[in-house]
């Protein structure tokens, strides 16, 4: 922190949830040696997850009762002490550029909540167009002033109804080193997103189906490819925007059979 007397200084929680992250988890805990306080809530990790974590200091624990990404987040954010609070995924690191500001605006702050613009890793291409960069996310508040949106899927994020400030470097997402790992991560994702669209009606009837599963992939790739430069990510970004299409495909065609299943007793 800022050179002041430690009784004066603002403290800082790192919330993290994981599962099986021992390859990214000493990459992301490296980068907040400098934090306060680092706590994470593990869904089951069988690797050695909870090893590195108890390593660097961090307050492990875990809950197997997984019941979504958000709902996962907001227990982790429960147990934060500290008067600020940086939420980060196991898969992220914090430059130390960011490190720094991040420091300097709790010293000093202007706002209760700042977005973190992220920059995204995919097949060892920094995604920078397409609307994928910059990738903001409310991601660092005063803690008890913002909360988690829940029931809505795997990528609900922290909400917070006052102005928000926005910090200028980047928050470094690993996200897809390689394919299989994005395949595999947006298999769970649309998986995760089934309950929520079937609560909202979502591919509820043929037409509805059609519209939705066939026209908004290809609209989405239209609009991210070309309208939004992503063609100038080379070929990865070609395959990205693709795949990112087909996933959101995937998230309406599980919503549709699942609706079409009949319910259990």
């Amino acid at each position: 922190m800022p050179d002041q007397p430690a009784s004066m200084r603002p403290t800082l929680s790192v919330a993290m949830i994981a599962r099986n992250e021992e390859k990214n988890l000493p990459r992301t805990l490296e980068s907040v040696r400098w934090a306060d306080e680092i706590v994470i809530v593990d869904s089951g990790s069988v690797d050695r997850t909870p090893e590195i974590a108890r390593s660097f200091g961090a307050q492990h624990s875990f809950n197997r009762d997984f019941k979504g990404h958000p709902e996962q987040k907001t227990i982790a954010i429960g147990k934060c002490t500290s008067d600020w609070i940086l939420l980060l995924d196991a898969d992220e690191a914090v430059s130390p550029e960011l490190a720094v500001e991040i420091q300097q605006t709790i010293a000093n702050p202007k706002y209760e909540a700042y977005w973190i613009p992220r920059l995204n890793l995919f097949m060892d291409r920094w995604i920078r167009h397409g609307g994928f960069y910059p990738d903001c996310k409310l991601r660092l508040w005063r803690r008890g002033s913002a909360q988690m949106e829940t029931n809505v899927g795997p990528h609900g994020t922290p909400q917070f109804d006052g102005p928000k400030g926005t910090l200028k470097h980047d928050l470094i997402h690993h996200a897809y080193p390689s394919f299989e790992l994005y395949l595999s991560h947006m298999n769970d994702y649309s998986s995760e997103n089934v309950a929520v669209m079937v609560e909202r009606g979502k591919a509820s009837s043929t037409v509805g189906f059609l519209r939705l599963a066939l026209l908004n992939p290809l609209a989405t790739f239209i609009k991210n490819y070309f309208f939004r430069l992503g063609f100038l990510d080379g070929i990865p970004g070609l395959i990205y925007h693709i795949n990112h299409s087909v996933y959101v495909h995937w998230k309406y065609v599980k919503a549709w059979e699942a609706r079409k299943k009949p319910a259990k007793d």
